[in-house]
């Protein structure tokens, strides 16, 4: 006779916490039924709405939970039951964690805010054997990124243009293709300019077709300065649905090979050779070489080939490029123009290390670009914090990439309404009486403190198999709740784990001090705890600390690639103190 135990599966739905019961019961004074002006109270004070809430604005709350969850009672009632609040409380659509409006001025300079950038924008892989396409693209612009890289190149027969990552085995898609996606869907998730940085490996003549592609695919969408150098940087407000080019002017590429040339100066480039790694701080290292292995002898070219020239020219409203000569010069702040820097990361924490408040003082008025070192064959990203932290806008990541530096680009680019632009705290752009500006290195008094209650999850069981977590018994959940900032912020914490349940409640609170909570993500993760193996994913997601809504909140958790699950959420409270 053979007997078999198996245990239960059944998902058993936890009643409300007890933070949740006894607002209830005070707000509803006592009563089963909860008003939409007694909801209008509760919203007011425990929620942080202040003296803002209407009551149309709870009625419109109660309105919404009675109708998806009782489709008559919305006919013979207008209350809540404590089951009802709690829906609302736990409902992600109804009760986010966030806002997800634009809310910041965008009329200060390009400048002045930090921009969703994308590295290699065209490569739906590694960096060495995939594919080249307008799909990740079209993933991006729709996530909201807000610049596109495009790294442009003759085709075999040179007489077209190829988006390819040069020197490798990428396959190469056509830039009319790349150029038309983007026309298409630069707007869909917000109005703010997208901006296309070229890295370019042209001829004259394939930069002049360039030029015709770009100004017949655009036409008035295009911002092409009236000047030939921009002084300022315009604004978002100014710039919402225009095309921005930024690359280096043909200038810089067609100067005479000359060996004093070639021996003496430093090259200006957006990327590293793959494979090297720069011995010396150098910014925007190597297009020059590239450009010139690629083209004709460019030591007497003609009227015409000015001509084109000046055509490409004229469309390149970001300058990119640096003046002759070390990191130091590069950084230098120049009165009557802006341009744009960009810097490997390695040569970034050089930068810091040494220069850290020059760093910041170029930033103020110039747009610095930070890309993955050439070693990141897989494309996986660095830890951008280090980037904001000293003001640069673009820090550029592989948005086709995975793990937890793009969980925290994804985070930081939730603010503002997810528009892609994110207005910098003011202290990065501040300069004191006597000259000084921000020192990241600088030892700071702890400013904020963010205390973080996680009450409950959710939502595992209509999201995953039964049997996805383990094959015999319910899942163990636990989360981690911790800080991405500054060094001083930094820091992880985890709830115990709860055995056997769908719907873990663990009821942990947890207090995190900030000495920078202008630029701190809380990190969310819930695993499972797996006794003999390394455990399973359960959701993750990151929050800018700047844009919490305080009060209970329904937090709804991504995939490892940043999308969102259909119903995993937490129960959490956030609180200021």
């Amino acid at each position: 006779m053979c007997v078999c135990f198996t245990r239960k599966f059944r998902v058993t739905e936890a009643e409300p916490p007890e933070d949740v019961k006894a607002a209830f019961r005070k707000y509803a004074e006592g009563g089963t039924h909860m008003t939409a002006d007694q909801l209008r109270r509760f919203l007011a004070e425990v929620q942080g709405g202040g003296g803002d809430v209407a009551v149309s604005e709870a009625e419109k709350v109660v309105e919404q939970v009675l109708r998806t969850r009782h489709h008559l009672a919305k006919f013979t009632r207008n209350t809540l039951t404590l089951d009802d609040f709690h829906h609302y409380l736990f409902s992600a659509d109804l009760n986010p964690p966030i806002n997800d409006q634009v809310h910041q001025d965008m009329t200060a300079p390009l400048s002045h805010y930090f921009i969703y950038t994308g590295h290699n924008s065209y490569l739906t892989g590694n960096q060495l054997s995939s594919d080249c396409s307008d799909v990740p693209i079209i993933k991006a612009l729709k996530r909201g990124v807000r610049v596109v890289e495009l790294d442009i190149w003759p085709n075999s027969t040179k007489d077209d243009v190829h988006v390819l990552h040069g020197r490798t085995l990428t396959t190469p898609v056509e830039l009319i293709k790349c150029l038309k996606s983007i026309k298409e869907h630069a707007f869909s998730a917000s109005p703010y300019p997208v901006i296309i940085t070229l890295e370019d490996h042209l001829t004259p003549d394939l930069q002049a077709k360039v030029a015709q592609m770009i100004t017949e695919t655009y036409g008035e969408m295009l911002f092409c300065p009236e000047c030939e150098c921009l002084q300022k940087f315009p604004s978002p407000e100014e710039l919402k649905y225009r095309i921005i080019i930024s690359t280096k002017p043909p200038k810089e590429y067609l100067k005479a090979k000359s060996k004093d040339t070639r021996n003496n100066s430093v090259r200006d480039s957006d990327e590293e050779e793959w494979g090297k790694e720069p011995a010396e701080l150098t910014a925007d290292q190597e297009d020059d070489e590239k450009s010139d292995s690629d083209s004709e002898d460019n030591d007497g070219f003609d009227h015409e080939r000015q001509s084109e020239a000046s055509n490409y020219k004229r469309l390149i409203a970001i300058h990119a490029g640096k003046p002759k000569g070390g990191l130091k010069e590069a950084l230098k702040v120049e009165l009557d123009k802006v341009r744009r820097l960009s810097l490997s990361e390695q040569s970034l924490e050089k930068a810091t290390e040494s220069h850290g408040t020059e760093v910041v003082r170029f930033t103020q008025k110039n747009v610095l670009r930070i890309y993955p070192k050439g070693t990141r064959f897989n494309s996986s990203n660095y830890k951008p914090l280090i980037g904001w932290m000293h003001g640069a806008q673009m820090v550029a990541f592989n948005m086709q990439g995975y793990g937890r530096a793009l969980w925290l680009m994804h985070g930081m680019f939730r603010s503002n309404g997810g528009c892609g632009y994110v207005k910098k705290p003011d202290f990065l752009m501040n300069v004191g009486p006597d000259g000084k500006v921000f020192d990241p290195n600088e030892k700071l008094p702890v400013k904020k403190t963010l205390k973080v209650k996680v009450y409950m999850g959710d939502g595992w069981h209509l999201d995953f198999k039964q049997t996805h977590f383990d094959l015999y018994s319910p899942p163990d959940f636990y989360t981690r709740v911790g800080i991405a900032g500054v060094p001083a912020d930094r820091v992880m914490k985890k709830t115990k784990a709860k055995e056997d349940n769908w719907t873990p409640v663990w009821e942990e609170e947890f207090t995190f001090p900030l000495t920078v909570p202008e630029l701190a993500l809380l990190r969310i993760e819930v695993h499972e705890y797996d006794m003999s193996e390394k455990d399973d994913f359960g959701g993750q997601t990151c929050l800018p600390v700047s844009e919490l809504r305080p009060g209970i909140r329904a937090v709804p958790l991504c995939d490892r690639k940043g999308e969102k699950l259909n119903s995993v959420r937490l129960l959490m409270r956030f609180d200021f103190v």
